[in-house]
């Protein structure tokens, strides 16, 4: 591994000299064990703790498909999807790995009895299978998440319909929380250059599947006046449609739980902001029985903030909790677009307020490529910034899922794998102090940002790389993170 890093780190490698450079026989990455996927029976879903699920393995390089290509990582993030795999929760992602298993032979390599996760990367190709002409060994790539097969006709007007459709990294194996990840070579993009590693590959799933929601006309197709309800509007994803609401000329109508939270969506240019704990709603009287007066109550305070309207369109994605209240308030004739479901996946409503007003549910989940392309060129053209806004070691994955699980977390969270440390890969300068303000608008630590993310790649690069990496990697592996 540290002759890869030494040639993506260097200024002159060639495409040949990738190419040339050998493959380990192993790597290090994040993973879940199969045996251990019953840790957690009998505990609610807030006791089940990711650092005591999530480790750090040394695993077998595995063997690269026609199609495919393998990626040195300098850098990943940690998505909701991370935290459902390390609580094992709805159910074990093994059943995921093994039907996957039965689809080829070359499909077989995925069922293990481990699960490499990880569904966002930035990196460098390191080789192409047979197949591959659009990349070359030692591109910069950020990858998109869909992994889908397209031997039916069904996928080949949304690739999202493949009957085969699903997310590398949680429903397929060797994600991009590791060294190394295998995709498929119609996941790679061109990683942005102005920013750095942990930035490029913080906006992947998240942004991507924003993009589809709010904008695609496969979900709820906003335009420009629209006022949109954004859920959870500083989080992972609402911070990516909070940008998409302020780019496209709607009003986005932000919902956070937290003072700190509103003054995030207040800084990325968001006026109408409801604190929903200092508001302290109830939408539900108890487990079983919604209170439809907060629903009202919750309508009332929008309408403050609009001038009068009703929201066109609800970015939903907490689910069980909030989605009687979205349905509620929304207009007539509008649209509740849902993902996610992270507060519960058992949906309650009053219909009549559906049916009668002729408003439309629509179901969204992750981008088509096309989708995720136009997010990430977004990213590239500074239009939209990552929202990154800590970073964690490899060995502290386990730290940073349990923050994200926990809700401590703003924005997204990175993690470097390959990268030393954060700031490096920065390939336009120029156009980066144009974006800094917004690139940085979701670091916890002013200094931090000052210092850490406009400093020149090269300097970073003195005396960091020249360690044996054997002698690295002793006892890292196989350990609880």
């Amino acid at each position: 591994m540290n002759e890869i890093l030494d040639a993506i780190l260097a200024s002159d490698t060639a495409p040949e000299d990738f190419a040339a450079l050998r493959i380990p026989e192993s790597y290090r990455a994040v993973t879940v064990r199969k045996d251990e996927a019953e840790m957690f029976a009998g505990l609610t879903t807030r006791e089940k703790d990711p650092r005591k699920s999530l480790h750090v393995d040394e695993v077998p390089v595995p063997e690269l498909g026609p199609g495919e290509a393998l990626v040195a990582v300098m850098a990943s993030s940690v998505n909701y999807n991370s935290v459902w795999t390390s609580i094992f929760e709805p159910l074990p992602t093994f059943g995921f790995l093994e039907r996957y298993g039965k689809l080829s032979p070359l499909a077989k390599r995925h069922d293990l009895p481990y699960h490499i996760i990880g569904s966002d990367l930035a990196g460098v190709v390191l080789r192409t299978g047979p197949g591959v002409n659009a990349w070359q060994p030692g591109a910069e790539v950020v990858a998109h998440c869909l992994s889908v097969e397209l031997e039916s006709s069904d996928g080949h007007n949304d690739t999202m319909l493949d009957p085969e459709q699903r997310i590398w990294g949680f429903e397929t194996n060797f994600g991009g929380l590791a060294e190394i990840a295998l995709v498929k070579s119609n996941q790679l993009m061109p990683k942005p250059k102005h920013l750095s590693w942990e930035e490029a590959a913080a906006p992947g799933l998240v942004n991507s599947t924003a993009y589809r929601q709010l904008v695609s006309r496969n979900g709820a197709g906003m335009k420009q006046g629209d006022n949109v309800l954004i859920w959870g509007a500083s989080g992972g994803l609402g911070s990516y449609a909070t940008q998409f609401a302020l780019a496209g000329g709607a009003n986005p109508i932000c919902v956070v739980s937290s003072s700190q939270k509103a003054e995030i969506c207040r800084r990325m240019g968001a006026e109408a902001i409801i604190d929903r704990t200092a508001e302290d709603y109830k939408f539900w009287k108890d487990d079983g029985t919604q209170d439809p007066r907060e629903w009202k109550r919750f309508g009332k305070k929008i309408r403050e903030l609009t001038g009068g309207e009703d929201v066109d369109i609800v970015f939903e994605h907490p689910g069980r909790e909030t989605f009687g209240a979205s349905v509620y308030v929304t207009r007539k004739g509008g649209t509740i677009v849902t993902c996610a479901s992270t507060s519960g996946y058992t949906h309650e409503y009053d219909n009549r307020y559906l049916w009668m007003q002729l408003k439309r549910i629509i179901g969204s989940h992750f981008a088509n490529y096309r989708e995720a392309w136009e997010a990430n060129r977004l990213i590239a053209k500074g239009k939209i910034h990552p929202t990154l806004s800590k970073t964690y070691r490899l060995e502290d994955t386990g730290q940073a899922a349990h923050d994200v699980h926990r809700n401590l977390h703003q924005g997204k969270v990175g993690v470097l794998c390959l990268a030393p440390e954060e700031g490096m890969g920065v390939r336009d300068q120029a156009m980066r102090e144009q974006h800094i303000d917004g690139i940085n608008l979701f670091r916890n630590d002013s200094s931090e940002r000052t210092n850490k993310h406009s400093r020149d790649d090269s300097s970073a690069r003195t005396n960091k790389h020249s360690r044996d990496d054997s002698s690295a990697r002793t006892n890292k592996h196989s350990r609880d993170i």
